[in-house]
């Protein structure tokens, strides 16, 4: 007789235990709607992929790093990104569940793998959403000033970024309106997320194309004026940018359809990307001279400096849609991170509960608003940002392995997608990621481990014993 172990009999801690796996065919409990199509899928990936990298660092890369190969750059950076987005896609169809690489790589991997990037993701993403906040506010503070209002000093920024700064007032409002509209239910804020990116391209193709006229073939040369290494290097810092389909997979479970759509809008919005990534190279280096490019705007600078300084302020409307589209993504991959986490019962099951009514994951969604608030609000940006990029790295890699895993492991599942190529595709993504975590600063690496350590303390002192995996029989763990 197999053994059934039951919540009244908690298991004791064992190697074997904590690798136990997520059953592949586990379907979905119906805790969300599914209300989002697969235009509103791409929308939301997106929403992550083009945002700051468009109107900032495409000019960043090319004044200090790559110089015209900028467009190497963003290449590399793309293929890289597309062997990691390629294995995303396989897993959306084959597990179409919420929570994204936590899921997968529970799955794949083993519970305490799974755990620990889900609890690394919970704070790489409530990061990443105050950096993309602080980044609004300065966008929106330059606006203000343009038409005439400015907010007093004390609100202008985070203590120590300026003589009398005591909170970035504009980020914090930022986190809390975007919890409340994610509050609001699936559909009316994937509504609000789909019309903001369709803007932003709008105004994305605006830059283009008006940009095109000013391009002068001479600014293409020298083309490696940094060498090829320099090339290689500013794919690093462009691989930051490309990355945001990540954050889309994590609502599987309020797809119409998410076994067929999953796939497809993690392709389709990494083609779309793509082009516009390329593109926006390709006039920012042919607009201006690679070394005149002012990092801290370069768009709306090279618009200067051919007479139609009147397209920097819609450059700064598109940042602020733009960047704000990527925070929205990345909230709501947070809050099904941690609802799907708390719904395996790895954290309490209080925070597993959606709402009656709206079906979104209340009781999530605004303690990661609050919290993403007060980062925003009382970190300068560079500290905000250095509690990011590991754990989404880690995941990239966690995901690759899962798919050459369950490959070998459990060929017989279906897989409406399949990644090409295995195990090339995935091992370009894996090699790629453990190249730029090697260039990641001794501080991330110190908060990283600490955090780690203490997700494993949460993990042995509450996730093991209360996993829902200890009551199914053991044949499925």
């Amino acid at each position: 007789m197999k053994t059934v172990v039951t919540s009244s009999a908690r298991p004791p801690l064992t190697a074997r235990g904590v690798m136990r796996r997520m059953p592949v065919t586990l379907t979905d409990t119906g805790d969300f709607k599914k209300s989002m199509g697969l235009w509103q899928l791409v929308a939301l990936s997106l929403g992550g992929l083009v945002g700051a990298g468009v109107f900032s660092l495409a000019g960043v890369v090319a004044n200090e790093v790559a110089g015209p190969a900028v467009l190497i750059s963003f290449a590399i950076a793309i293929i890289a990104s597309g062997a990691a987005g390629l294995c995303y896609a396989e897993f959306a169809g084959m597990v179409p569940r919420a929570g994204s690489a936590y899921t997968y790589s529970y799955v794949a991997l083993g519970e305490i793998i799974g755990f620990m990037i889900g609890w690394d993701l919970l704070l790489e993403y409530t990061a990443i959403v105050s950096v993309v906040a602080i980044a609004v506010s300065g966008y929106l503070n330059y606006i203000t000033h343009y038409i005439g209002f400015d907010l007093p000093t004390w609100a202008l920024g985070a203590p120590g970024t300026g003589a009398g700064h005591r909170v970035d007032l504009f980020a914090v409002l930022l986190c809390l309106l975007l919890a409340f509209l994610l509050s609001r239910g699936t559909r009316e804020s994937a509504r609000v997320q789909t019309g903001l990116v369709a803007l932003k391209m709008v105004i994305v193709a605006i830059v283009v194309v008006a940009g095109a006229f000013h391009i002068k073939a001479g600014n293409y040369q020298p083309f490696f004026p940094f060498g090829v290494g320099g090339a290689v290097s500013g794919a690093a810092l462009a691989f930051f940018a490309v990355y945001g389909y990540d954050a889309m997979s994590a609502a599987a479970e309020e797809s119409k359809d998410g076994k067929k759509l999953m796939p497809k809008a993690i392709m389709i919005s990494l083609g779309i990307a793509s082009v516009v990534y390329l593109l926006v190279c390709l006039v920012i280096v042919g607009m201006v001279n690679f070394t005149d490019i002012n990092v801290a705007s370069p768009f709306s600078s090279a618009f200067d400096t051919v007479g139609m300084g009147i397209l920097g302020l819609v450059i700064a409307v598109g940042a602020v849609v733009g960047v704000t589209t990527s925070a929205f993504a990345n909230m709501l991959a947070v809050t099904r991170v941690g609802f799907a986490m708390s719904r395996d019962g790895l954290l309490p099951s209080y925070f597993a509960k959606s709402s009656p009514v709206r079906k979104v994951p209340s009781r999530v969604i605004w303690p990661v608003g609050v919290v993403s608030a007060l980062i925003a609000g009382f970190l300068p940006i560079r500290e905000a940002a250095e509690l990011t990029n590991v754990g989404i790295l880690m995941a990239f890699i966690v995901v690759a392995l899962g798919v050459m895993r369950l490959r070998r492991t459990r060929p017989e599942v279906e897989r409406p997608f399949r990644t090409p190529w295995v195990p090339v595709v995935p091992l370009i993504g894996i090699v790629f990621s453990i190249w730029l975590i090697s260039h990641l600063t001794w501080v991330t690496w110190l908060r990283f481990v600490v955090w780690l350590l203490l997700g494993l303390a949460v993990y042995v002192a509450f996730g093991y014993r209360h996993s829902k995996l200890n009551d199914v029989q053991r044949s499925l763990i």
